[in-house]
């Protein structure tokens, strides 16, 4: 039993360290505490658009006038609401766009449990062609930070900009295999609990009950799918395959050997300390001057 127990708390800090990374659940998020939540910014953007996907409709948030368009692309057990506050600031002056993912908030989930990245880069895809946007700047946060850099590597021409937050490099298989099984085994609940509380270790209240209730409503063969695709995924060619503007906001204690700013060491790359994994609802002022700034040099 102790090495039982040893073998999942190993697990658990593998995730953390290399995920650092259907489930409608947008609409029952709720804030505890702070008088204007990221989740009532977000339900208040209206109208919402539905856009066939290759695996069912995709809810969509879009908003604003003038500039290149940003869209914003979440993380696991995230959706729409995640990108509130960045929503708010730049429509002032700029379209900004956001999507709920396959099997995410509004969006509906395959039917073949089909969660690999090219997948989901493929709704992206229908986003962008879509609303016919001719250039696109892609914000995309842990998972979805890895289906904007696929999308980017296979329509460069499309991607005007690229930020990518928290999203980690190729997982050694040799380090995913041991995660895998003890997601895949009884335990899973458990694995999946301790997970999440590290990652959200520093987040605000609000932060965690919109991510807590979001990832418990994906189901356990869909979590095992898409984090299996996330460990799967390089992003390093597709990287190099986009020569457009690239940024990486991170945090120093989600550092580790396959982070991707190590592996382009001439990429831009900021930092946020003191919060969650969730930096954009922890600390969205920090995050939004990061994102003015790279925008501002954006053509």
């Amino acid at each position: 039993m102790a090495k039982e127990k040893l073998f999942l708390s190993a697990c658990v800090s593998l995730m953390v360290m290399l995920l650092a990374c259907n489930n409608n659940d947008a609409n029952d998020s709720t804030a505890k505490d702070d008088s204007t939540s990221t989740t009532t910014i977000a339900k208040e953007s209206q109208p919402m658009k539905s856009i066939k996907g290759s695996s069912g409709y995709i809810n969509v948030d879009d908003q604003g006038v003038g500039g290149i368009p940003v869209l914003f692309v979440h993380s696991f057990g995230g959706n729409i609401d995640h990108w509130g506050a960045q929503l708010i600031h730049l429509r002032a002056n700029r379209r900004a766009i956001a999507m709920d993912m396959r099997g995410h908030g509004m969006s509906e989930a395959p039917k073949d449990n089909d969660y690999t990245v090219q997948s989901l880069a493929n709704d992206i895809s229908a986003v962008v062609d879509s609303l016919k946007l001719d250039r696109v700047v892609l914000v995309g946060h842990s998972m979805g930070g890895s289906a904007a850099i696929a999308y980017a590597g296979t329509h460069p021409g499309k991607v005007a900009g690229l930020v990518i937050s928290g999203t980690p490099g190729k997982t050694p298989v040799e380090q995913a295999k041991p995660i895998m099984a003890s997601l895949e085994s009884d335990q899973y609940d458990q694995v999946m609990a301790s997970y999440m509380k590290q990652l959200l270790t520093g987040a605000k209240p609000t932060t965690d009950s919109l991510e807590t209730k979001g990832v418990r409503r994906i189901s356990k063969e869909a979590s095992i799918s898409i984090i299996r695709s996330v460990f799967e995924y390089d992003p390093l060619p597709d990287l190099q395959k986009y020569s457009g503007p690239k940024l990486i906001i991170g945090k120093t204690s989600e550092d580790q050997p396959n982070s991707l700013h190590k592996a382009l060491p001439n990429i831009t790359y900021k930092t946020i300390e003191g919060t969650s994994h969730w930096m954009q609802l922890d600390d969205p002022e920090a995050f939004n001057v990061i994102l003015d700034d790279f925008l501002s040099r954006v053509q």
